[in-house]
């Protein structure tokens, strides 16, 4: 497989020069055995001074403080990345979790904490009778159970770009009958988390040269997915939006419990003047030769 590389470019302009808070970044992606990290390189403007670390989840974590005032602010990214991950996976997951409904461990119980719960209200219980349809009986197959939902979001919620900012809830999501890719994961992260299962928000970037899968905008865009915590298997990649299993396509960036929690990019600026800025961006995803 060729390599991969990666430009993302985050522009914003103002009407006049603004003070620029703290800016936090979430753009280096996470390096696992099937994906390894060639290089990486993040410039700003204006000049800013960046320190790095990682969040409670493990995702690297730039922030920018900045000393001047500026009417534009430019972060881009850049980076060269391998990946391996094979195109129809198979987990091994454990024996006691090969069927549903099965029980955590107390250990990853507890790890698992708020991932395991649902982040939505849902009084009525309206989320957890449309997951149930899924679960034709008791004991049933995990990971088919699991591929059921996925598929199930996709076959009954319409696919719909959004360029506007924040995310359907998922009873909002479900009442529309739409959704983007982010309003795809939250719903089935919050539907599978009803069923018991310890589930995680991925935010990153979709490889597809042929432009063939659903939320593949031009050369690239951003996408988001989810991830279940099986026993034996781990962490299993499930990208309802393509009805895809498995990171074949999928370079993880940032993993939350929450959508919000995984924004590429955010900030605040100071100014005396009510004014919203522009933002534009720009992303590029495409194959490179490998390098000797």
């Amino acid at each position: 497989m060729p390599d991969i590389r990666i430009t993302h470019k985050t522009a914003y302009s103002f009407q006049s020069p603004v003070s620029l808070g703290p800016h936090r970044m979430m753009l280096r992606p996470r390096e696992t055995r099937e994906l390894k990290l060639l290089s990486f390189d993040l410039t700003i403007s204006p000049e800013a001074d960046v320190t790095w670390s990682h969040d409670v989840a493990g995702n690297s974590i730039a922030t920018a403080l900045f000393r001047d005032m500026s009417e534009c602010l430019v972060i881009e990214s850049r980076m060269t990345l391998a990946m391996n991950a094979a195109r129809w996976p198979v987990f091994a997951i454990a024996a006691a979790a090969q069927t549903y409904p099965f029980r955590y461990s107390d250990e990853d119980w507890i790890d698992l904490g708020q991932l395991a719960y649902p982040q939505y209200a849902d009084d009525a219980g309206r989320l957890s009778d449309w997951v149930e349809r899924f679960v034709m009986q008791r004991p049933t197959d995990t990971l088919s159970l699991l591929k059921d939902v996925s598929n199930g979001v996709s076959v009954q919620i319409a696919y719909q770009s959004r360029e506007d900012m924040g995310t359907q809830g998922p009873l909002e999501t479900l009442d529309r009958g739409r959704g983007s890719c982010r309003d795809f994961a939250v719903l089935f992260a919050e539907a599978v988390r009803t069923l018991g299962f310890g589930a995680r928000i991925v935010s990153g970037y979709m490889f597809d040269p042929s432009q063939e899968l659903v939320g593949s905008a031009g050369q690239g865009s951003t996408h988001a997915w989810v991830e279940v915590f099986v026993p034996g298997a781990g962490w299993i990649p499930f990208d309802p939006t393509n009805r895809a299993l498995g990171a074949a396509n999928l370079i993880a960036v940032a993993v939350a419990r929450h959508i919000t929690q995984v924004a590429p990019v955010s900030g605040s600026f100071l100014t005396l003047q009510a004014e919203i800025p522009r933002m534009d961006v720009e992303i590029s995803v495409e194959a490179v030769e490998p390098t000797a």
